[in-house]
């Protein structure tokens, strides 16, 4: 590895340490300003308005119906559970999920999470859902199967109607409140989520880490709590909100308004770090504008299901956003390129290890322009050794002036310090879209390889009886292999470019050591990903080296000697030299001075 290459890695790995602790594995704190619309209250009082004493929610009770009674609708890939007291869902079973404990799925249920739809009344009375007992009647449409729960308030009633259809993991909802026009203030009702996430997965951290509330604004503004927060994190949304979706790491809660928008939107979410039982709390509250539902278009959609990409563009704009695939150019990435390939891959490929294995196979195929590229200019650096070698030997230790008579050699020979960097550089936005890609990809949750349980986590090869400060409580294969053989590629160029000396190529070593502390935790597809990458390398080079011919490069670089003979420095290496230049004199002057 010679100079410039080392000055790439340091720029690549600088750039990567600040992308992992202060962007990865989060997404953008999309908060806005605002405030949330207000209803109106109505100013006129209509006649017969019933007494507050029948709209006393106990008063509302049907004490006919007995006791609260769970129902339940289900197809192939979702359960849902409904309780009579307040005709609401209380709990949701994914059917064809397991968590990685080996327990059945659910996404929630009535000791974890609450919803409930409250109204206030024309003289300032409060009715929630959850104090009224409601009738229940199932039945069967050719949308799937139904659900209808009523109940009787004040002379009109409330009726909600659920639909389940068949393979699906959305839950039709349709709101109405019949007869009650001179019952309800004129403001909006207000629908309420309290969601006390469990962890599901291996790795507690990420799965905190990876849940949050995201929202999406009928103006087209999609965002999100900041999911890695360890303090309260708060959002009002400033106008009409399309959809709101609580995300559970690789599942998603959501509510879709299919007709008007919900008038308005609060979201929180809350973490206790000393309790392993809940991971976080969410909590979202929507407001339903009173005319939709009094009008019979009060209809919306449940979401609950896994957290795949080509599932969740098919319901509602922007929801697909709840798949973190990095942002701007990485998301891009992911998407369009790795997201494809993926899945191409995944109808004749059974092996998740070994998708992985031809996605780099492929990457590294298409990026070999770039790679040749940065070989030819390690070539460049080899064959100038006996002249790097004279100026070493010339100046002795005087650092500062070998440097300033390299970039001059340089410029002699036509060679740019910066040709070995500027591929490298280019293949980037793969590195970084990989980083957000494998830790986030549901295809790969509880998919095993080899040793690893898990590829969307990462893997445990050996169980440490204690806990390691910066490391953890394990040993990750993949990660001792893949920087087991970053290092023999380092050793192996340090080898054949001796321009590498002194502190930059001992940093060359660190950079690997620094990768194996920060990546233990890491998912293991992403380090199997790299220790494939670095695989695959290795035969590059050797492929390269049939290509690469230095009796033709020593040939060209003494043609550009001559043809630079009279030519003064310009560019990136005119001004590299000339603040080496300068370094030299203040250096000069000041051993003068002392």
């Amino acid at each position: 590895m010679d100079r410039n290459s080392a000055t790439g890695l340091f720029l690549i790995s600088a750039l990567l340490l600040v992308y992992l602790f202060f962007f990865s594995p989060k997404n953008p704190d999309e908060k806005a300003t605002g405030k949330t619309p207000p209803g109106t209250t109505a100013a006129t009082k209509a006649p017969a308005i019933p007494s507050v004493a029948a709209l006393a929610p106990e008063a509302a009770l049907d004490t006919t119906a007995g006791a609260a009674k769970d129902m339940s609708l289900a197809n192939k890939n979702i359960t849902v559970t409904f309780s009579t007291r307040g005709g609401r869902v209380t709990a949701v079973r994914l059917n064809k999920y397991k968590t990685f404990f080996g327990k059945p799925l659910d996404l929630f249920d009535a000791t974890s999470a609450r919803m409930d739809t409250k109204f206030r009344t024309v003289d300032g009375k409060t009715i929630r859902f959850s104090d009224l007992n409601f009738q229940a009647v199932p039945s069967q449409s050719a949308a799937g199967s139904v659900l209808t729960f009523s109940a009787p308030v004040a002379g009109g009633s409330i009726v909600q109607t659920y639909s389940l259809p068949a393979n699906s993991f959305e839950l039709k909802y349709d709101l109405r409140l019949l007869g009650l026009e001179r019952t309800v203030a004129q403001e909006p009702l207000t629908f309420t989520f309290v969601d006390q996430v469990r962890q599901t997965e291996q790795d507690l951290k990420q799965n905190r880490n990876h849940t949050t509330i995201n929202h999406y604004l009928a103006a087209g503004d999609q965002g999100a709590l900041a999911e890695a927060s360890e303090k309260p994190e708060e959002y009002k949304a400033a106008g009409p909100v399309k959809w709101a979706a609580h995300k559970h790491d690789f599942f998603v809660a959501g509510l879709i308004a299919d007709q008007q928008p919900f008038a308005g939107g609060a979201f929180n979410a809350d973490v206790n770090l000393e309790d392993s039982t809940t991971i976080k709390t969410l909590s979202s509250t929507l407001t339903i504008p009173v005319a939709e539902v009094e009008q019979g278009r009060g209809q919306y959609r449940f979401f609950f299901g896994p957290n795949a990409f080509n599932l969740l563009k098919q319901v509602t704009p922007e929801f697909d956003r709840n798949v973190y695939l990095g942002w701007g150019l990485f998301r891009w990435v992911n998407r369009f390129v790795v997201l494809p390939v993926f899945h191409f891959l995944e109808q004749f490929i059974s092996s998740y290890g070994v998708i992985i294995a031809l996605l780099v196979l492929l990457i590294k195929l298409v990026t070999w322009p770039l790679t040749y590229k940065t070989y030819e200019s390690q070539a460049r650096m080899k064959v100038l050794k006996p002249e790097i070698d004279e100026l070493k030997a010339k100046h002795g230790d005087d650092a500062t002036k070998v440097q300033q008579e390299t970039m001059k050699l340089y410029q002699e020979f036509g060679v740019s310090p910066l040709s070995g960097c500027v591929p490298t550089l280019l293949t980037l936005p793969i590195l970084f879209a990989m980083f957000q890609f494998f830790p986030n990809a549901i295809e790969l949750r509880q998919q095993s390889f080899l040793w690893a349980k898990d590829l969307s986590s990462y893997d445990v090869f050996i169980k440490l009886p204690f806990y390691v400060k910066w490391y953890g409580d394990h040993v990750s294969m993949f990660t001792l292999m893949m920087t087991a053989s970053t290092l023999l590629m380092t050793w192996q160029s340090n080898q054949t470019n001796t321009a590498m000396q002194g502190p930059m190529k001992t940093y060359s070593y660190l950079m690997p050591i620094i990768f194996l502390f920060v990546l233990n935790s890491f998912a293991a597809g992403l380090t199997w990903y790299y220790f494939v990458s670095n695989v695959i390398t290795f035969a590059q080079q050797a492929a390269t080296k049939a290509f690469v011919d230095d009796t033709k490069i020593r040939a060209q670089l003494d043609a550009n000697k001559i043809k630079n003979k009279d030519k003064k420095p310009g560019g990136i290496q005119g001004r590299i030299a000339e603040a080496m230049k300068a370094a030299q004199e203040r250096e000069a002057q000041a051993k003068r001075k002392s």
